[in-house]
């Protein structure tokens, strides 16, 4: 089974693009491996994704905030999907990627902003988190061998949509 990379971009790296990482990489079941990285990232996780991931039994160790320079680097892996989840990283100037990855744009609220009670954040990063899950298992089903670049891209940013 041929493995794909996917990256997740949002601007802190601390929530939306980290829980998306591990589930693309659980949910796949090992098709797609998860990344995720931000165009100005806070430098920690927030505790509450943590809590989201720890189930999926993905190594919380792998999970750190990160710049999304390191993924341009020549030494990077090379990415075959990028999808931004938060409007304010799809709208930035991003790195140039090697090797023309198919890129799509899912926006999800920013759970790490919510104000109030714990129970209110876990509500919005539970949304968060069964949103991207319905998304992730969407590609995970593509017949991404069949489809060329173009193809691949529309089915990519529909999925969005219909996940809604």
């Amino acid at each position: 089974m041929k493995t794909y990379n996917i990256l997740f971009l949002c601007t802190g790296n601390s929530a939306r693009s980290i829980m998306a990482e591990a589930l693309a990489t659980v949910l796949s079941k090992g098709r797609l491996i998860g990344y995720s990285a931000g165009s100005a990232p806070v430098g920690h996780v927030n505790p509450f994704a943590l809590e989201k991931i720890k189930p999926l039994g993905y190594p919380l160790e792998k999970l750190r905030s990160k710049s999304w320079d390191e993924f341009a680097r020549p030494d990077a892996p090379q990415m075959d999907f990028i999808i931004t989840v938060c409007a304010s990283a799809a709208g930035e100037a991003c790195p140039v990627w090697p090797g023309r990855p198919a890129s799509a744009h899912w926006g999800f609220e920013d759970p790490g902003a919510v104000e109030g009670s714990d129970a209110e954040k876990r509500r919005v990063f539970n949304d968060v988190f069964v949103g991207l899950s319905k998304r992730i298992e969407l590609l995970s089903a593509l017949p991404i061998e069949t489809l060329d670049h173009d193809s691949l891209r529309n089915r990519m940013q529909e999925i969005d949509g219909h996940a809604r």
